[in-house]
């Protein structure tokens, strides 16, 4: 009798491979984050790059709208932080093509986010580990 191994990019509960999953987890921001976090539980890379999702979209979220409001309380000086806004919005851009495309290339196995990864991954790690 022979065994073999499972392939590595075996189907998940939702019929979904790590890869596939993994580039899904970054379509639609912190949104399919939360959505692949429980749909790829039993896979722990996939609630890796949902972790990392949910955080850095999370944050530019908020950082937006911090900028956006401080931007109509102040007036004239409102512009530089509308300014602030669509650089952030164009870094978000990047970083979200990068991710697909990292996603893609690794074939959906861990990988920290380019440029900003170093800062997201630990906390991604815990936020993935705290999902069973």
């Amino acid at each position: 009798m022979t065994f073999s191994q499972p392939p590595a990019n075996q189907p998940q509960s939702a019929g979904l491979d790590k890869k596939t999953s993994a580039i899904l987890s970054y379509a639609l921001g912190w949104l399919t984050g939360i959505i692949f976090l429980f749909i790829g539980r039993n896979d722990p890379d996939v609630k890796f790059h949902a972790s990392q999702s949910i955080i850095f979209f999370g944050a530019v979220s908020v950082l937006n709208i911090v900028l956006s409001i401080l931007g109509s309380l102040l007036g004239a000086l409102g512009i530089v932080f509308s300014l602030a806004g669509l650089v952030v919005a164009v870094f978000t851009v990047v970083v979200w093509i990068m991710a697909m495309v990292q996603a893609n290339n690794t074939g959906g196995v861990r990988a920290a986010l380019p440029i900003v990864g170093k800062f997201i991954a630990p906390y991604a790690d815990r936020l993935a580990s705290s999902i069973r």
